[in-house]
């Protein structure tokens, strides 16, 4: 009975929801640096088309780090379901970030 007290205590989060999310915003802010900065603004564009992709993006990518965060109750499971977790987390982690894309840059860098 004492085994199972001591596992009670232990947390199943060891990285704070908060801290996931920044680093998944980091990733969104990056890719929509690379973008902003390296294109070349068309003239029909108004003047701050860059702050949808600045905002858009990042968010995309602290969801993505909000549904890594979601995940460690089946990756601390172990085995192959840990396997599955990772696997999973990385693939919804792409598939927002690159909605976020298309969703920031809609209208301007890609018609």
């Amino acid at each position: 009975m004492t085994e199972r007290s001591e596992y009670q205590n232990q947390p199943i989060h060891p990285v704070s929801v908060g801290k996931l999310m920044l680093i998944g915003a980091g990733v969104g802010l990056f890719v929509s640096l690379f973008f902003v900065l390296a294109g070349h603004p068309d003239p029909d564009w108004s003047k701050l088309w860059w702050i949808r992709p600045l905002l858009v993006i990042p968010a995309a990518g602290a969801l993505g780090g909000l549904f890594y965060y979601n995940m460690d109750h089946l990756r601390a499971q172990g085995g192959w379901r840990e396997i599955i977790a990772y696997m999973l987390s990385l693939v919804v982690f792409i598939v927002v970030l690159w909605l976020g894309t298309v969703l920031g840059l809609a209208g301007t860098m890609w018609d």
